[in-house]
């Protein structure tokens, strides 16, 4: 006797196929999507940077309020003024030498 042959199945493939193709595309996508791992870390290290230059120019910010109120009219720093007036004018007292 002759044994017909069966083909096979061809709607279990293509769905093990199709399942396969979703499984990699969501995977790819967790990983390089714009949502993914790796722009994850990327945001990290910008927080990092970006909290570190905040630090700094709040930290430069508090040195130009020291500043500003040192030569204000209700504190005046003498030292700080005499500073500021040599460095600005190029004033000098009477006694100093200059050297260049």
């Amino acid at each position: 006797m002759i044994t017909p042959q069966s083909r096979p199945a061809m709607g279990g493939m293509f769905f093990i196929v199709l399942a396969f193709t979703l499984g990699g595309y969501f995977t790819f996508a967790a990983v390089q999507g714009d949502y993914g791992i790796f722009r994850r870390v990327q945001i990290n290290a910008e927080i990092v940077k970006l909290t570190a230059e905040r630090d700094l120019l709040a930290s430069e910010l508090a040195q130009m309020n020291n500043l500003t109120r040192r030569l204000s009219d209700e504190y005046l720093d003498i030292d700080l003024l005499d500073e500021r007036v040599r460095d600005v004018l190029g004033y000098l007292r009477a006694d100093e030498v200059v050297i260049r």
